[in-house]
């Protein structure tokens, strides 16, 4: 509701420092951005002198080199990704956030984590700056080896090979799903993808559309793809990812187990009031 963000910088621009949010909100179900929301937020947090902060924990690095950022806020192709020119996918304008943040998708899954973004934004930490950062756990060389293979490994063909296997899929249930009956929307942003349970017909745009979904469905389907040996999120509110490591064999055993999952999704009560 870029309306509602608008107002309250009117009401309230001088004392707003920032604004943090998801790039693409992946913690309730994927939510998409609204068309030219993020650009809309860049230009009203400049108008003011706030900061725009990306978490891109779920999405950076997952989705693309530039994260989801680099899917909406410029479209110049992988080999032009750092040069902030062409249009924007999602967007009239190009744009970009003032700082990022990521999680341990850099890392392969270990625990790592890092920020960037502009440098005047950046030199106010130590030790050009006055703010001082550090962590336990902050540049543990095993963590930062196992990033730089993964970085390293994460190559435009590795992208598009996991972009092919999420269209294959998120297609894959939402066929088995429309088989047997069960009403439900694909909710997407790049290649992170969720399943909304009965919400085909506006799909799931904020909280509120997630928490009023069908969600009873999803324990019945879930259970019945772990007992043919497919582990899924384990929450109707998290993304699905997929990765490299899953080939032509990983793929037919997911979708052989979808249509009886389907079923069992069908087969699902609501829970008594």
């Amino acid at each position: 509701d870029i309306a509602a963000v608008e107002e309250a910088f009117a009401a309230h621009g001088r004392d707003i420092a920032a604004v943090v949010t998801e790039a693409a909100p992946a913690n309730m179900g994927v939510v998409g951005p609204g068309e030219g929301f993020n650009a809309a937020l860049s230009r009203t947090t400049a108008e003011h002198g706030a900061l725009l902060i990306f978490d891109e924990v779920l999405t950076g690095f997952r989705t693309g080199y530039a994260g989801y950022w680099g899917l909406t806020g410029f479209r110049t192709g992988y080999a032009g990704y750092w040069g902030l020119t062409g249009g924007a996918e999602g967007s009239s304008e190009p744009f970009a956030p003032d700082l990022l943040s990521f999680g341990k998708v850099i890392g392969g899954g270990m625990p790592v984590a890092a920020l960037g973004g502009r440098a005047e934004v950046m030199d106010y930490l130590a030790p050009v700056g006055p703010v001082y950062q550090a962590g336990t756990l902050s540049g543990n060389p095993i963590a930062m080896a196992v990033g730089v293979a993964t970085l390293t490994h994460a190559t435009p063909e590795v992208y598009e090979v996991i972009d092919s296997r999420s269209l294959q899929l998120s297609g894959a249930v939402s066929e088995a799903l429309s088989a047997a009956g069960v009403d439900h929307s694909i909710q997407r942003a790049g290649n992170l993808f969720s399943v909304a349970f009965g919400t085909s017909a506006r799909g799931v745009r904020n909280y509120a559309d997630a928490l009023g979904q069908e969600s009873f469905r999803y324990g019945p389907f879930f259970h019945a793809m772990l007992d043919a040996g497919v582990y899924l999120p384990p929450s109707v509110f998290e993304a699905w990812f997929l990765s490299a490591a899953h080939d032509d064999a990983a793929m037919d055993r997911i979708l052989a187990a979808l249509p009886a999952a389907a079923k069992a999704a069908a087969a699902a009560a609501a829970p008594a009031l």
